[in-house]
């Protein structure tokens, strides 16, 4: 049985922090694909950012654990196994959302997919101590969503008048 104290329960509550920044950055990303009316919304990418976050803290755990259990130095871990595990979960999640419509080929879902993806970066940052470059990253998103997504649009517009003429 393993031993609680107090140092452990202070990192403990350490990763819930991190996993609560990581699903409020997360919360970010989904209210503006909630906005834009998108299949996965804020939950989604809420749980998909602090789900990350929760994954990598828990490598350092299991390393932390064992190595005090078995004597140290016995227990190593590839951290980038730990991050590959995420990204594979989080990509069959996100293939989900991605729809190919009629003979047209059109295909949709695409952007939330990313943007699933991109849920679970920022929370992987978060579960490394990288807040700048998560709440930064966040901001990029938004704008890449936000920013990007009026200027297509904007085209498409342009476009579409232009063949009419």
């Amino acid at each position: 049985m393993i031993f609680v104290g107090l140092e452990q329960i202070q990192f403990q509550i350490q990763i819930l922090a991190y996993i609560s920044l990581a699903m409020l950055l997360g919360a970010a990303i989904g209210f503006e694909r909630e906005w834009a009316d998108k299949p996965a919304g804020l939950r989604t990418h809420m749980l998909v950012a602090g789900a990350a976050a929760l994954f990598v803290a828990l490598g350092d755990v299991v390393v932390r654990s064992f190595s005090t259990d078995l004597g140290g130095g016995l227990v190593q871990s590839d951290p980038v196994r730990v991050i590959q595990a995420v990204v594979t979960g989080v990509s069959f999640l996100g293939a989900g959302t991605i729809l190919r419509l009629g003979s047209a080929q059109r295909v949709e879902g695409l952007t939330t997919a990313a943007s699933i993806l991109f849920a679970a970066a920022v929370g992987v940052s978060v579960a490394l101590s990288q807040f700048v470059l998560a709440v930064g990253a966040t901001g990029l998103v938004l704008i890449t969503l936000r920013g990007v997504g009026g200027a297509q649009r904007w085209l498409a517009r342009r476009s579409s008048e232009n063949h009419e003429t």
